[in-house]
C-alpha cells in the first residue's frame, strides 16, 4: 500500500516538474524581454525626424521608432565624418528635466538629450540634434585639449553637419515655471550680477572677465561673490 502511494506521489512529482521546464523557456524570453531596454525599434526609411513626430505632439513613453531615427541619423552623420567609434556608443534620449535648453550633449557618457517641447516644434528637432551633435564632433576633433562650448570648433562642425548658420542659443518660446532667484552673485571684476535660483555649491567665475584676461581658464580673481539672498 505505502509502495503504490510513493510511486503515485513520485509521479505528480515528475508531472510538476515537466510542466515547470516547459514554462522556462518563456519565463526566460519574458525576463530577457524586460532587460532589453536599449533595443529601439526601426522607423520608417526615408522619413526626416520632423515628418514621423510631428503626429505624436507629446513626449515619448519611452524608445520609438522616433528615437531610433534620430538615433539613425546622428550615427549615419557621425560615421560621414570618420567618427565610427563615437557612432557605436552614441545614445538619444527626451529628458523632460531639460526646462530652457533645446538639448544638451554629453561627451564622456556619448549622450544627446533633447527637450520634450521640441514636439511643439517639430521642424526643429533635427536642427536641434545637429546642433548637440556639433559638439560631440567638435571634443573629439579636439582629443583631450579643452574647447570652448561654442568655440571655433563647434561652430566648424556645425558646417560639416549643414547648419553653418547655427546660433549658440534658441529662441523657441518653451513654457518655462518661473521660479524666484533668491540668490545674487556678483563679479568683483566687471561687477555683473547672476542672479540664481539654488546656492552655487562650487567655485565659479565670471566667463566673460575669464575670456577676457585669461584666456578663457579659470581665474579665481573672477569668482562670483554672493551678495544677497
Amino acid at each position: 500500500m505505502k509502495s503504490k502511494r510513493l510511486e503515485t506521489l513520485c509521479r505528480k512529482l515528475s508531472n510538476v516538474c515537466t510542466r515547470v521546464k516547459a514554462r522556462m523557456p518563456l519565463l526566460r524570453q519574458l525576463e530577457f524581454a524586460f532587460r532589453s531596454t536599449d533595443i529601439l525599434s526601426v522607423g520608417q526609411p526615408g522619413v526626416s525626424p520632423g515628418e514621423l513626430v510631428e503626429s505624436a505632439g507629446k513626449m515619448p513613453a519611452g524608445p520609438t521608432a522616433e528615437t531610433a531615427v534620430l538615433l539613425q541619423t546622428a550615427r549615419e552623420l557621425l560615421r560621414a565624418h570618420g567618427a565610427d567609434r563615437i557612432a557605436r556608443e552614441l545614445r538619444v534620449e527626451w529628458n523632460s528635466r531639460l526646462k530652457t535648453a533645446a538639448g544638451r550633449a554629453d561627451y564622456c557618457q556619448k549622450l544627446i538629450s533633447l527637450n520634450p517641447q521640441l514636439f511643439e516644434h517639430p521642424t526643429e528637432i533635427d536642427r536641434t540634434l545637429r546642433h548637440e551633435l556639433a559638439h560631440i564632433l567638435a571634443q573629439l576633433r579636439a582629443g583631450r585639449r579643452r574647447v570652448l562650448p561654442h568655440g571655433a570648433e563647434w561652430r566648424q562642425a556645425c558646417c560639416d553637419l549643414g547648419i553653418a548658420d547655427e546660433k549658440r542659443c534658441h529662441n523657441l518660446p518653451f513654457k518655462v515655471s518661473e521660479s524666484a532667484r533668491r540668490y545674487v552673485y556678483k563679479c568683483p571684476q566687471c561687477q555683473r550680477d547672476f542672479p540664481r535660483v539654488r546656492r552655487i555649491m562650487r567655485a565659479v567665475a565670471c566667463l566673460a572677465c575669464c575670456r577676457a584676461h585669461n584666456g578663457g581658464e579659470f581665474d579665481a580673481r573672477f569668482r562670483l561673490k554672493l551678495v544677497r539672498l
